[in-house]
């Protein structure tokens, strides 16, 4: 019987124990013959597909996985073993997440964007899905992998290939509270109620986008500073929010329990206003959809509306103000020069 680090053995982690939200897969739920191919499907339908590889036959493993607000939590307790997130499997299309994962027990070799680097027990390592990493497991582990929609963190591209295969250890500031926190959090997910969570894990967010920002070595006067963070929160508010017509300064104030006045004072360090921000968003949402439909499979009223502009005729000025041209001209133009205009933004 392989050495357990974690919890798994305990009841609480059972199908049995009454959970309802947690799902629990095993290896040892399947033949020993059948162990690497049932958790090739398991690691598949929970996280991203990849290959994965082992010096024997059989394969001891085992996955709870859980929910908390915008954040899936994966706990993995594993034999050794060698891991490739290859280009054949980010072509399928189910990179959308970025990965902030704990090492909880053992240690992990992982190369990604041209490095390398070792997580040791109480690390944080941040995997970028959408392109290919390898990551080797010399001894039995357990991993809590934490995916986050990456819009949430607020990072560009650039950006999160700075942040891939460099191991965030938790010797102080920011990464001395997170780390903890990650692993209490993975441990007792199903304990919170769903307002409860949520709060906690927009927190957690706050506190991985901000540490990501540390990592860049930003200027830590203003990340990860306290109206930073606020207004990382709001403009995630706000995406969420798009559609919503009756989304005003006044609404995303009191959703955040702020002024207007101290809403519209963030904003002023973007060097420009809500209303600015939100009107620019809708507008390249609206662009971006009725470049990618069909000519004639959808009218201008409908997509404006889909995206929280009132009218049709709202709509349309917002548009020529921005660009010099109605929603009609600036489409015949863009079909034009796509050919079909049928090719998405």
């Amino acid at each position: 019987m392989p050495t357990v680090i974690g919890s798994f053995e305990k009841s609480r982690w059972s199908p049995d124990s009454g959970a309802s939200r947690a799902r629990v897969l095993s290896t040892r739920s399947v033949p020993p013959r059948e162990s690497l191919d049932f958790w090739h499907d398991a690691v598949l339908a929970t996280l991203v597909g990849m290959d994965i590889a082992t010096d024997g036959p059989t394969y001891d493993a085992a996955l709870r996985t859980d929910h908390l607000g915008n954040l899936r939590i994966t706990t993995l307790e594993c034999d050794p073993g060698r891991v490739h997130r290859s280009p054949r499997f980010i072509a399928r299309g189910d990179g959308r997440d970025v990965f902030v994962a704990l090492q909880s027990g053992g240690r992990a070799q992982v190369e990604q964007d041209g490095r390398t680097t070792e997580l040791r027990a109480g690390d944080i390592g941040f995997f970028e899905t959408v392109r290919p990493f390898r990551t080797t497991f010399p001894e039995r582990f357990q991993l809590k992998i934490f995916a986050v929609p990456r819009n949430l963190l607020g990072r560009s591209e650039a950006d999160l290939r700075q942040l891939t295969a460099r191991a965030v250890r938790p010797s102080g500031g920011l990464p001395a509270l997170l780390a903890p926190l990650l692993e209490r959090l993975a441990d007792t997910s199903e304990a919170y109620a769903t307002p409860v969570g949520e709060r906690l894990a927009e927190g957690v967010l706050d506190l991985m986008a901000a540490t990501a920002a540390g990592r860049l070595r930003e200027d830590t006067a203003v990340l990860p500073g306290a109206d930073r963070v606020l207004l990382l929160r709001i403009k995630t508010f706000i995406r969420w929010h798009l559609s919503d017509s009756g989304l005003t300064p006044r609404a995303v104030a009191q959703a955040h329990g702020i002024s207007v006045r101290y809403l519209h004072r963030l904003f002023e360090s973007e060097d420009t206003t809500v209303c600015q921000w939100i009107r620019e968003l809708r507008l390249h949402e609206c662009r971006r959809e009725l470049v990618a439909r069909a000519p004639g499979s959808v009218s201008l009223g409908q997509v404006a509306r889909r995206w929280g502009f009132t009218s049709p005729a709202r709509f349309s000025r917002a548009f020529h103000s921005s660009f010099g041209l109605s929603p009609t001209d600036w489409l015949d133009r863009e079909r034009t020069s796509r050919g079909t205009g049928e090719v998405p933004c």
